[in-house]
């Protein structure tokens, strides 16, 4: 048996993977969270095969989530199921450790076999993604990530500055590489770029 932990925020959909993967004879859904600290905790009780988690949740992230998983509890693999069809957001699922990267419309039984096919030590991801992921690269620096995120919630230089434990010049200087890297006219317009793109 493939042993298989979901983490998604939406119970409705939480239990709706549960209960499809559950007929699957060769799969066990040993456990289900509602996030991010949830699932980690869960990971690291159960121990499962494959985990399964959507990106965006409470807490902590799916990707953090992979992250964490791939660098301390590297038994057990990764499968992104998501809304979110960006190439940024694929390729940043598979530079943290994730293995598999589907979207919520694919049909039940492709989840179940890329869980077979990552638990196995292949990978599965949606092949129209691919092929957008690899076209277009991100150009943002993780710092200038981390500034973009904090502009995209309204903090101001100075907040950002004391946030980051940088200099305002510094804020200042990343805010402008970033605008200019993504053609964008403004900080809030940068931010919205790159959550489009999934940079951010």
């Amino acid at each position: 048996m493939i042993r298989v932990l979901l983490a998604e925020d939406q119970a409705l959909v939480r239990g709706a993977l549960s209960a499809l993967l559950s007929l699957e004879e060769d799969l066990e859904v040993v456990g289900a969270a509602p996030d991010g600290e949830a699932a980690w905790a869960l990971v690291q009780n159960l121990g499962p095969d494959v985990l399964v988690t959507d990106i965006e949740m409470p807490r902590l992230s799916g990707l953090d989530l992979a992250a964490r998983v791939a660098q301390q509890a590297p038994q057990t693999r990764v499968v992104i199921v998501t809304t979110f069809g960006r190439g940024g957001y694929l390729r940043r699922a598979l530079e943290v450790g994730a293995r598999g990267y589907l979207l919520k419309d694919a049909p039940a039984s492709d989840l179940a076999d890329a869980i077979r096919r990552v638990h196995a030590g292949g990978r599965a991801v949606d092949p129209g993604l691919a092929a957008e992921a690899w076209g277009e690269r991100d150009p943002l620096t993780e710092r200038e990530r981390q500034v973009l995120r904090a502009a995209e919630e309204g903090a101001s230089t100075a907040a950002i500055a004391a946030a980051l434990g940088l200099s305002e010049g510094t804020v200042r200087n990343y805010l402008s590489e970033a605008i200019g890297k993504l053609g964008a006219e403004n900080r809030v317009d940068a931010a919205r770029t790159a959550r489009e793109k999934g940079w951010l």
